[in-house]
């Protein structure tokens, strides 16, 4: 699929296609710069495709969802981004706008097209304005990144929409083959890309149709209701004593967040990583299906949060606010990561992000404290004044061991104080830290 004509990638995935009658603007045959050869190299790639321009832009359905879909064709010219392109790909977007329609993009490219010189680098600028625009009106965009995707089409449509998925070995990166230094090739893979948290998924081609199915399902489904809080998957009775509340939440066999998202949800897809090189493997996020509707969700699974899993939650959030689809997070964390790592990756930054998406979120977010709660690397998940907890669970200003450090007191007061400093979860009912446990569903 990867290097298939685009109407056969159009084919594979949607149905109904419906090409957009964009004209053609008037440019001189060898182009704007006069390049040698360019009229017969366009003539012979307008004969050997049957395509006029290297992009073929209209509207589909993919499952029940209608949407505006723009496939590159590769064998024209590379599927490199010209002024006939730039024309296409900025009328797409428009009427994605006007019809509110969400837009998929199916790259495969190798740049700006060379033999129109900077007309053609400027594409990129009306691409990224378009798209901006777009994203700014919450329409949902996903990206498909086929075989290759380099230079100013990763740079714009791929790196820059909402959701990104790329097909198995798929060629991914700002420098093209012919132009990037000798070695590490691997760096260059729709692979790397994932490993760094710059792609979500990596789907094969037979299954691509289904995929994008349910993310537009996902995507497309709007609800101002609040997520209610998930059940506890536990009978427990409240802890007695601080400590007590400490060891249950540390259980080996109390649920975790995944439990908590498979109970909550019919079906889920997760998105992957900060989108700045890093991904956190103790956080997951992304959208799941329950009762009819999209929710949102960012959950720590018990470790300590790295800056890569409180940017990734923020993206989510943000994300989520501008979709108008509510948010559910879970917290489970001893605390951030404070390693020299940590530091080095910017950890107050990156809690700070979350933070700001939380605070500042236009859709309700919900909170479950479902194990753990360790500090600002917790809180920086919850929501102010919707926050439930689970019956084994806690949450604290800070670890009981890490108060006695701070105190200077032997580890023998550890659960003393556990006990004083009032986190189990009908101490955060009374201080107005959770609105109320959690039970069983009956």
């Amino acid at each position: 699929m990867s290097r298939l004509p685009a109407r056969e990638v159009l084919a594979a995935v949607s149905s109904g296609f419906e090409e957009f009658g964009t004209p053609l603007r008037d440019e001189p045959a060898d182009g704007p710069i006069r390049w040698p050869g360019y009229r017969s190299a366009r003539a012979a790639a307008e004969e050997r495709t049957g395509e006029q321009e290297s992009v073929v832009c209209g509207t589909a359905k993919i499952g029940d969802v209608e949407a505006v879909l723009i496939a590159f064709e590769f064998g024209f010219l590379g599927g490199s981004l010209g002024q006939r392109t730039g024309d296409r790909i900025e009328a797409a977007f428009a009427h994605a706008r006007e019809a509110r329609l969400p837009v998929v993009s199916l790259i495969s490219t190798g740049g700006s097209r060379m033999q129109q010189g900077m007309r053609a680098l400027m594409q990129l600028q009306r691409v990224a304005r378009a798209s901006s625009l777009t994203r700014s009106a919450g329409i949902p965009r996903i990206s498909v990144l086929r075989d290759p995707t380099t230079g100013g089409g990763w740079a714009t449509l791929g790196a820059g929409a909402d959701v990104i998925l790329a097909l198995p070995e798929a060629q991914v990166g700002f420098a093209g083959s012919r132009v990037r230094p000798a070695g590490s090739p691997e760096a260059y893979t729709a692979e790397a890309k994932l490993a760094w948290g710059q792609v979500d998924a990596i789907v094969p081609p037979d299954e691509l149709g289904a995929a994008l199915e349910r993310w537009l399902g996902l995507l497309t489904s709007q609800s101002s209701a609040a997520a209610p809080p998930p059940s506890a998957l536990r009978s427990t009775a409240l802890p007695e004593t601080g400590w007590e509340a400490v060891q249950a939440a540390r259980s080996p066999r109390r649920a975790r967040a995944v439990e908590y998202l498979d109970a909550y949800f019919d079906w889920r897809e997760d998105i992957s990583g900060d989108r700045q090189g890093g991904v956190d493997p103790g956080v997951r996020c992304g959208f799941g299906w329950r009762n009819g509707r999209t929710i949102a969700y960012a959950a720590q699974c018990g470790t300590p949060t790295a800056p890569a899993g409180f940017r990734t939650a923020a993206r989510l959030v943000r994300l989520a606010s501008r979709l108008r689809i509510p948010v559910l997070t879970l917290v489970d964390t001893p605390g951030a990561a404070n390693d020299a790592a940590a530091e080095e990756a910017g950890a107050g930054g990156a809690i700070a992000e979350l933070f700001e998406a939380v605070a500042t979120a236009s859709v309700p977010v919900t909170t479950l404290v479902i194990g753990e709660g360790g500090s600002g690397g917790a809180l920086a998940f919850a929501a102010p004044e919707s926050t439930w907890v689970a019956p084994d669970a806690y949450f604290s200003v800070t670890s009981p061991e890490a108060a006695a450090a701070i105190l200077k007191r032997p580890a023998s007061e550890v659960p003393d104080i556990a006990n004083q400093l009032h986190l189990r979860p009908q101490d955060l009912v009374e201080l107005g830290v959770a609105r109320a446990v959690i039970r069983p569903a009956e």
